[in-house]
């Protein structure tokens, strides 16, 4: 998968050797795993805050795989990030719908194509339809569905 203008526009770019890791602001609810997971490359005290020339092009990659809201993108090469398959739904309890795969998403701004995202369920999010964290301070929860409470293998939708 090629990356257009397009794509790319929504975030910032951050080069490295053989990497370039984009940062959408707007979309990050601050899970960290990037900063647990290369804190040498991923350093809020920092700036620039992501040094993608402190590690392997690989293992940028990979931790940036680990973003579970999209707010990190990368491109290796001439190559973006490719979808996971099967296209997989997480309500997360309290909080977003956590999607991964080969996503075409509808936004005021058009259609968006997305490998990651983290969708807003309570209805307030100010970046629809992403979350932007609006639940937490506006008291929203979820169903009290056991299905989304965390019952062992029960809070994932797969499609294949």
């Amino acid at each position: 998968m090629t990356p257009t203008n397009e794509d790319l526009a929504q975030g910032k770019a951050y080069t490295g050797p053989g990497i370039t890791v984009y940062y959408d602001a707007r979309r990050c609810l601050h899970v960290a795993s990037c900063v647990r997971g290369l804190p040498g490359v991923f350093d809020p005290k920092a700036r620039p805050w992501i040094q993608p020339a402190s590690a392997a092009a690989e293992a940028v990659a990979a931790v940036v795989r680990t973003c579970p809201t999209g707010a990190l993108h990368y491109v290796m090469g001439q190559e973006a990030e490719m979808p996971a398959e099967p296209t997989t739904v997480t309500p997360t309890p309290d909080g977003p719908l956590m999607i991964r795969g080969n996503l075409v998403i509808d936004t005021p701004q058009g259609e968006q194509r997305e490998v990651r995202a983290a969708l807003c369920r309570c209805g307030q999010s100010g970046n629809k339809p992403y979350c932007d964290g609006t639940h937490a301070k506006v008291g929203w929860k979820s169903a009290a569905d056991p299905a989304e409470r965390g019952g062992e293998g029960q809070n994932s939708v797969r499609r294949t």
